[in-house]
């Protein structure tokens, strides 16, 4: 019944049959990715790049169900006697499994074989199927043939033994001749009685306690019926959730999706502007750094007028003060003071260095800057890095202008997956999946309802079978009663010193009762045996031939045997259920799956009757998609770099002559002194020459000409050296000097350069943007692809070992094995095996009974000797 039951829920997947005109791989159906592929292969290996890590998606946990079935068995200290009754039928058959002798037989009789080998071989396969079976039943045959002439012996010699003892023979005649050493005897029959019937005890106790086990594993088996049906009603329940939940999941990756092309201009459009940087940015970046050498020339040629003019105004004014010293010093040393001998040659020491007292720059015949200052500041008049700046923005407005122009597309992308999603759902509720399984689990409960109403029946019937167990083994143990009281009265009632002819009326009802005993053993016996023969026969093969190969799976080998139910038939299994049998299904892989939880698609191969792969690529990667994504054009003509003012500026900066100036003569004049002597040391030198002097008039001018050139080099001199010469301010003369040469240098070729790098980079932007464009669109479809992609691969990983998991399945035919072969089989075996053993040792008790009697009962007569 739960086999049954199974395979309802299993056919209410076959619903999928509808599809099954639908081949697993139609070779017309083209995979929507294959264009794309195809396109990201044409592109230069140069410019490929690899796409960019999909982001994994949470799809959640599929909704599953506890199963409570636990399809496991442990039959305790009875089990010890489940081992024996199995290591006595493999002495009694050793032989492996015959799986080709099942299969040829079954094959015969169903018609697995052709028509015409049949009727050429019909005599030969039946010979060779007789023969193969006898010897594979040779060791129960050699059991029955024992058992049948036990059977037949038994009551034929009990028959012969009464009539011959009723004849007063076979020890019937109430004579007793005396013998070597009675008492040792008597005492060997006593204890080998006792033993055989401690044995026959043991063999009834094993046969009671397999008789109780089965009654308390009926009890258990409606725990195994209960948790199943309760594990099918969680299966069909869940089913549906497990359903939506996948349907569901679609939302996640179309919402991911949907946000990326929310967020096209910032991922597709910064992608682009990514690749397009590499030629656009350093060429932007050099004409904005051209724009501030622009800018420093303009200050540079204004420091150098500004200077020029202050240099000209102190060179005038520092030669009038000069010649006024000198003039004025010629005068001191005309003193007549100065014509003494010693102070004579102090004053002309000192009126050789008067020439020295002049100016050594001459910067009025310096080249004026004039012209190079006015055009640069006609070229300034036009913002050059404004410029610049708004060719940056542009240039950076791409993803702005990937998302204006991508609008139409994504709208119609969005609605494509809404449909898809709708496509999607209507395809889980095409199938009658949750009506058909809520059907099912109604027909569960009503199934377990009737299974429920037998159980009453059941326990009658079981209790019949017990009382008759029971009463089978009373007659062994009636036997067994006489044994022990004949034993029990015998031996007390024994006296050595009376004569076998006045034994006491103890010891004469302890051998009635051992003769009592013989004649029940007698009568049950050949009836026990003939039970126990039965037993064996059916119970022995059922092990061997149904539990064993259950147990190793070797039963379901003879089950997927190719062609064995109709030569045009190759599988079992899904010809039975799917009406296809040459889908490559078996009974054992769909075991296997089951027993480790697998989904019920995956177990039963429900590809080969509908591929979710082919159905996923035909609606998640539709081709329309792939279409819609193939006609984005991006037009990125409007980006404008450098507009024609700022070339303009450029070229008039380039063509403003500052390479004209003879910088030579700028630096020649700089580093030159202001004056021919130094000031001070010429100062210094004075004062020392007037130390020279008698104090007086002479000495005191002569001084107060050195405090004067002092006052003309700190008032004079020192701002017109730093004017030149400064090394800190960016306004010096020297400094502007060569941050003009350094400018001015090949300074017609840089400009070219910078107007040609970013002439290159806007016609790459206008004529070559195209293939950029392309290539970064592929990566971007390749990433909203590779969610659906996760998507698919979520979907067929959970059908495969999360949805409809068919544990229940396994759990039914391990439930069967252990309700069959653990509580019944085993059970039945070991009972007929302990009867068996109870008959077995009946004869030796019947002879021994037979023997011992002798010495207990009271005899008519007696062997007398006289002296």
């Amino acid at each position: 019944m739960l086999w049954r039951a199974g395979l309802v829920l299993l056919l209410c997947w076959g619903s999928t049959g509808e599809l099954r005109h639908q081949p697993r791989d139609s070779p017309e159906r083209e995979d929507p990715t294959s264009k794309l592929q195809a396109d990201s292969a044409s592109v230069s290996t140069r410019q490929q790049r690899s796409p960019p890590p999909v982001e994994p998606l949470d799809f959640g946990f599929v909704p599953s169900g506890v199963y409570d079935t636990h399809a496991y068995y442990e039959p305790g200290a009875i089990g010890v006697l489940f081992h024996m009754v199995h290591a006595f039928l493999y002495v009694v058959q050793p032989n492996p499994f015959p799986k080709d002798l099942i299969v040829k037989v079954i094959q015969q009789n169903m018609g697995g074989i052709k028509l015409e080998d049949y009727r050429k071989g019909l005599s030969n396969n039946v010979v060779s199927v007789l023969l193969q079976t006898i010897y594979y039943e040779a060791g129960f045959l050699l059991c029955v043939s024992l058992g049948c002439v036990f059977l037949v012996l038994t009551p034929v010699v009990g028959l012969c033994f009464c009539v011959c003892r009723c004849c007063e023979n076979c020890g019937g005649e109430m004579h007793q001749r005396q013998g070597k050493n009675p008492d040792c005897q008597r005492g060997f029959y006593t204890a080998a009685l006792i033993t055989t019937s401690i044995f026959i005890t043991t063999g009834v106790l094993i046969a009671h306690a397999a008789n109780h086990n089965i009654t308390s594993q009926i009890k258990s088996t409606r725990r195994f019926i209960s948790t199943n049906m309760r594990d099918l009603k969680t299966f069909a329940n869940n089913t549906p959730a497990q359903i939506d939940h996948l349907t569901a999941q679609y939302t996640t990756a179309k919402n991911k999706v949907l946000s990326d092309l929310d967020n096209i201009g910032p991922l597709l459009g910064g992608r682009i502007q990514t690749q397009l940087e590499k030629e656009v940015v350093p060429s932007l970046d050099t004409a904005l750094r051209m724009a501030g050498a622009l800018r420093e020339s303009k200050e540079a040629l204004e420091s150098v007028s500004s200077s020029l003019d202050v240099l000209h105004e102190g060179t005038s004014r520092l030669a009038l003060r000069l010649t006024y010293e000198r003039t004025s010093l010629s005068n001191t040393l005309s003193d007549p003071a100065c014509t003494n001998g010693a102070v004579s040659r102090t004053c002309n020491n000192i009126r050789i260095t008067l020439p020295q007292l002049g100016i050594n720059s001459n910067f009025s015949g310096l080249p004026d800057v004039s012209p190079q200052l006015a055009s640069l500041e006609i070229a300034l008049k036009t913002d050059l890095s404004n410029i610049l700046q708004k060719g940056y923005s542009s240039f950076n407005d791409t993803p702005r202008l990937v998302q204006q122009q991508t609008k139409n597309v994504v709208a119609g992308v969005k609605a494509m997956l809404d449909k898809i999603g709708v496509e999607i759902i209507g395809f889980s509720k095409m199938f009658p999946v949750e009506a058909s399984l809520a059907n099912f689990t109604i027909f569960l409960s009503q199934g377990q309802k009737n299974m429920e109403a037998y159980y009453p029946q059941i326990d009658q019937m079981d209790f019949y079978r017990w009382i008759g167990c029971v009463a089978v083994l009373c007659s062994v143990v009636l036997v067994l009663t006489f044994n022990f009281l004949g034993l029990l009265c015998g031996t007390c009632g024994y006296d050595k010193q009376a004569t076998p002819t006045t034994r006491g009326c103890l010891s004469n009802t302890g051998g009635n009762l051992l003769m009592a005993g013989v004649g029940f053993s007698f009568i049950f016996a050949w009836v026990l045996m003939g039970l126990v023969s039965a037993g064996f026969v059916v119970g022995g093969n059922i092990e061997k031939l149904f539990c064993e190969p259950l147990a190793n799976r070797q039963l379901f080998k003879i089950i997927d045997t190719p062609y064995m139910v109709h030569p045009a038939k190759k599988n079992f299994l899904p010809g039975m259920l799917f009406q296809n049998p040459n889908i490559n299904l078996t009974v054992g892989s769909m075991y296997r799956d089951c027993y480790d939880n697998n989904g019920l698609y995956h177990a039963l191969q429900l590809e080969t009757m509908f591929n979710i792969n082919t159905f996923l690529k035909t609606t998640v990667f539709n081709k329309d998609l792939v279409k819609v994504f193939d006609s984005v054009s991006i037009d990125l003509q409007s980006i404008v770099l450098l507009e024609q003012d700022g070339r303009d500026n450029l070229l008039t900066f380039s063509n403003a002559g500052i390479g004209d100036i003879n910088y030579a003569a700028y630096l020649a004049e700089v580093n030159k002194g202001v004056t021919l002597v130094d000031l001070l040391s010429f100062s210094n030198e004075l004062e020392a020459q007037a130390d020279l002097l008698p104090r007086g008039a002479l000495e005191n001018a002569l001084k107060g000409h050195a405090s004067s050139i002092r006052q003309i080099h700190r008032e004079q001199v020192v701002p017109m050296e730093q004017a030149m010469v400064n090394p800190h301010p960016d306004s010096t003369l020297s400094q502007s000097i060569r941050l003009l040469q350094r400018t001015a240098k090949e300074l017609p070729v840089k400009v070219t350069n910078v107007l040609s790098a970013i002439d290159e980079a806007e016609y790459l932007i206008t004529h070559n943007a195209s293939r950029v464009v392309k290539q970064e669109r592929d990566v971007y479809m390749q990433s909203l692809v590779g969610y659906f992609r996760q998507y698919t691969d979520w979907v067929k990983n959970s059908l495969t070992g999360e949805v409809s998991q068919c544990k229940p399945i396994s759990n039914i035919i391990d439930s069967m094995e252990i309700v069959t072969c653990s509580f019944i089989v085993d059970s039945v075996n070991t009972f007929w095996f302990g009867l068996g053993g109870c008959c077995v040792f009946l004869v030796p008790s019947i002879i021994l009974s037979v023997k011992l009697a002798k010495y207990y009962r009271r005899m008519d007569t007696e062997d007398v000797f006289e002296e």
